[in-house]
């Protein structure tokens, strides 16, 4: 599940290809967008934003959101696409490579000095350069609502995901519906923030330390399984800020009292 870590890498991937060339081929295959033509460009970088793409062409951005399922890929010119083309969003080309965005759930081009617009709601991010734990922990400790819903906030900080947010309250030993104004924010927030950290630069997530399939989580997707600490059953259910944003939740009942 694509979450800060996963844009961060992707960011990386997609700088390292692309930034310094040329636009060869520009093709946004979204209504908004589609008209929008950027070959003759200069690629000037690509950098995340919490769960956000920022890929930035002239005076221009193409920004894109990877949501629950969305990726990029990078390839050689011309090569086929891994994916059948209904699938594709976006397609930045070059004469060093082609990067293929694949069922990205938000994809616009505007002007770079306009980003604010898409991502300054946005809180601290834990691997952005002016990372702020200090106001991160302002926000969600002055947050009424149940803790895993503002974690997943990203006015709050940007970068946790689901995942994250059912592992992080899980290491620090706090039950999903605690609301936050009732957690240590501070060591919530130091805590996610090392974890994303650690996570930015291997292949394959872990919070266990644990690398091994089926052994990376100690709570998440776990439901009915005895808990790694404890053995006490893992139990699941759903919270959300609304009906429509409500996401799976899992939490020990022992460790997390």
């Amino acid at each position: 599940m694509p979450e800060g870590d996963t844009v961060f890498r992707t960011a990386a991937t997609l700088h390292a290809a692309l930034a310094g060339e040329e636009v060869t081929r520009f093709d946004i295959r979204v209504p908004r967008s589609a008209t929008a033509d950027l070959r003759g460009e200069i690629v000037r970088g690509v950098v995340p934003r919490g769960k956000h793409l920022l890929m930035r062409i002239g005076d221009w951005t193409l920004h894109s959101h990877l949501k629950m399922e969305g990726e990029w890929h990078v390839q050689r010119p011309g090569e086929r696409w891994r994916t059948p083309a209904f699938r594709v969003r976006a397609v930045v080309g070059t004469a060093r490579a082609d990067a293929v965005g694949i069922d990205l759930a938000m994809v616009e081009v505007l002007p770079t000095s306009d980003e604010d617009r898409i991502v300054g709601h946005l809180g601290p991010d834990p691997l952005g350069p002016d990372w702020d734990p200090r106001e991160a922990a302002r926000r969600l400790a002055v947050d009424p609502r149940p803790v895993h819903v503002a974690l997943l906030d990203q006015r709050n900080v940007a970068g946790f995901g689901n995942e994250y947010a059912n592992e992080l309250l899980f290491v620090r030993g706090i039950r999903p519906t605690t609301p936050a104004t009732e957690v240590d924010a501070a060591a919530l927030v130091e805590l996610g923030a090392r974890m994303l950290r650690t996570n930015r630069d291997r292949p394959q997530r872990t919070f266990t330390g644990d690398l091994r399939r089926g052994r990376q989580n100690w709570v998440y997707r776990r439901e009915g399984r005895p808990c790694r600490r404890c053995g006490t059953p893992i139990v699941g259910g759903t919270l959300g800020a609304s009906a429509t944003s409500r996401r799976i939740v899992f939490w020990c009942p022992r460790c997390q009292a």
